[in-house]
C-alpha cells in the first residue's frame, strides 16, 4: 500500500518561506515522478512543480520559477518543496502526488496541506 502524507503548511507573511514535505511510504522515489499541485480558491488546480527519476529532472510552473525548489531525499522517502518569496497568490491547498511521468495523470495523492500567505 502506497501512502503520501504532506506536512509543513501554515500561515506566513508575504515574502516569507515555507518548506513542504511529502513522506512517500511504499514507493521507491527514483522509480516515480512526484508532483506538487496547488488548488487555490476559485482557480483550477495547478501543477506547481515535479521531480522525476534517478536524475531528479525537475520542472516548474512559470508562476513559481526562481522562488520554489523541489527536491527529494531517498533515504528519508521524502519529497520537499521549498517555497521562498511567498506571495498572497501562492495561497492554496498543496497536494503531493506520484505517478510515472510529470505530464501524465498521477496515480497517488496525498490529503493536502493548507498554505496561507497573508499579512
Amino acid at each position: 500500500q502506497s501512502l503520501l502524507v504532506e506536512s509543513g503548511g501554515g500561515l506566513v507573511q508575504p515574502g516569507g518561506s515555507l518548506r513542504l514535505s511529502c513522506l512517500a511510504s511504499g514507493l521507491t522515489l527514483d522509480y516515480y515522478a512526484f508532483g506538487w499541485f496547488r488548488q487555490a480558491p476559485g482557480k483550477d488546480r495547478e501543477l506547481v512543480s515535479c521531480i522525476r527519476g534517478r536524475a531528479s529532472n525537475t520542472q516548474y510552473a512559470d508562476s513559481v520559477k526562481g522562488r520554489f525548489t523541489i527536491s527529494k531525499d531517498n533515504a528519508k522517502h521524502t519529497v520537499y518543496l521549498q517555497m521562498n518569496s511567498l506571495k498572497p497568490e501562492d495561497t492554496g491547498i498543496y497536494s503531493c502526488t506520484a505517478g510515472v511521468y510529470c505530464d501524465r495523470e498521477f496515480d497517488y495523492w496525498g490529503q493536502g496541506t493548507q498554505v496561507t500567505v497573508s499579512s
